[in-house]
């Protein structure tokens, strides 16, 4: 610059640096612009070249909200995992978030790993089971490679037993364990006696009794109605189902009852005892719409969000199922007494599949007690929700938010907006210990690394290329 004062009444002046489309709209309004010969690399020039064919951009989003918002997740049934996962053999051990090999899985992931095998009976021992991990005798594969999710570790074993969600719409299925419960279990790395033998009665005993009540119950519950109606009655179903799990206890009571027995009554006591029983109900619905969204040609919208303890990675719908990574974030929360973030593990689980459909952190209005889990205040609740109408490029029909006026719930992420404004999606979880079968330490609000959705963004761009 050369110090120079400019005269009064003179035209406005801009230097651009490369970025063609904002130097032409500049000058349509008056302004004189000179223009700087230097072209960025990498997510600029991906943002620039979305921006050339924003309506077929947007067209394609149009088309994988349209998906989300006629999916109709419904409980179909309960079945054994290996009967009716795709691909999943006697010897495939699912697991959250992106691939991941074992020499660099956290420890509550390998821990439940090992306790899967023991399960199975593949292993008669921890050290035996990890020796099989470690040489490659199992094969170790992402639960959403195969239509499943599961909270943290996400272990699913072919014996397992699993909720079956299919979208009536669409005719996509989607599959996750039952939930064990909080204290010592697998999804946090627990393996011992009492946790093994807890599976196998939830095998024996709660499934048997929860499917037969299912078959004998009339109208299978319509999960998109009872989480819409869950969000009326203080749930955000991620980290509080205690609503959500009281009307499915409601759905499928009268059946049980029906049936008697002693199985029938432990089933009950069980459901009775545990808030957090729908969460992998609600994980798999979730899954169930988000699939139905994926492969829109040039959309953006996120069909995937997942975590493994190490890395979190994300899909686009217009990206088919290529991972998009970045490192795992650390949770900010509460955390329970005697422990701190010395003891926390980098954030794990496919549970935040409920935000990329619009619920968990992105429907945390409608929880406002959830802050006395995860910290904050109500005020906060309302303004994270209020935040991801930012990234998200619709609101949901089925989804509504009382404290909002009962405007729908933000959804759709669109990873070009979380890039170009630097907005990160929230994602409401629970915090695990980094050691193997300590549990549950706290709970908290976690962002996801920008990088991912920049990763995202540049693929999505060479594609349209």
């Amino acid at each position: 610059m050369s110090g120079e004062a400019r005269p009064l009444g003179a035209p406005p002046v801009a230097v651009t640096a490369g970025i063609e489309t904002i130097a032409g709209e500049l000058e349509a309004q008056g302004v004189d612009v000179t223009r700087v010969d230097w072209r960025p690399s990498g997510v600029p020039s991906a943002l620039e070249k979305l921006a050339v064919g924003a309506r077929l951009t947007a067209a394609a989003n149009d088309a994988a909200i349209a998906r989300l918002q006629s999916a109709r997740p419904a409980l179909a049934g309960i079945a054994i995992a290996g009967d009716v996962i795709p691909g999943l053999t006697r010897r495939t051990v699912l697991h959250a978030g992106p691939p991941i090999e074992w020499g660099r899985m956290c420890g509550p992931m390998r821990g439940a790993i090992v306790g899967a095998l023991l399960y199975e009976g593949l292993a008669g021992s921890d050290e035996e089971a990890e020796r099989m991990a470690g040489r490659g005798e199992v094969e170790l594969s992402p639960c959403h490679d195969h239509h499943a999710v599961g909270p943290m570790a996400g272990i699913i074993s072919p014996s397992m037993p699993v909720w079956v969600v299919e979208n009536g719409t669409a005719g996509d299925r989607a599959y996750s364990t039952l939930n064990e419960g909080l204290g010592r279990v697998l999804r946090y790395g627990a393996y011992d006696e009492e946790v093994i033998e807890r599976l196998r009665w939830m095998h024996d005993v709660l499934a048997p009794a929860l499917s037969g009540a299912l078959d004998r119950t009339e109208a299978k519950p319509d999960l998109r109605a009872l989480i819409g109606q869950a969000l009326q009655m203080g749930d955000e179903v991620h980290n509080r189902n205690r609503a959500a799990t009281s009307l499915l206890i409601r759905a499928i009571a009268p059946a049980l009852a029906d049936e008697g027995g002693l199985e029938a009554a432990e089933a009950l006591r069980f459901l009775d005892g545990n808030d957090h029983f729908f969460l992998n109900l609600a994980m798999a619905a979730a899954k169930a719409m988000a699939d139905s969204a994926a492969g829109v040609e040039g959309s953006s919208v996120v069909t995937a969000m997942a975590r493994n303890g190490v890395e979190f990675g994300i899909r686009l719908s217009g990206t088919g199922e290529r991972w998009f990574t970045g490192p795992a974030g650390e949770v900010e929360g509460l955390f329970f007494s005697g422990f701190g973030p010395q003891d926390a593990n980098p954030d794990i689980g496919d549970s935040s599949i409920t935000e990329t459909v619009g619920l968990g952190a992105f429907s945390m209005a409608a929880a406002p007690a959830i802050v006395r889990f995860v910290g904050g205040t109500p005020e906060h609740a309302i303004e994270t929700s209020r935040e991801m109408y930012e990234i998200t490029w619709s609101e949901s029909e089925a989804f509504q938010l009382p404290a909002l006026g009962f405007r729908g719930a933000p959804l759709g992420i669109d990873a070009r907006a979380v890039v170009q404004t630097g907005t990160l999606p929230r994602i409401n979880t629970g915090i695990a210990h980094r050691e193997p079968g300590i549990g549950q330490v706290g709970a908290g609000l976690v962002k996801p690394p920008l990088p991912a959705f920049e990763a995202a963004v540049e693929a999505l761009a060479g594609d349209s290329a």
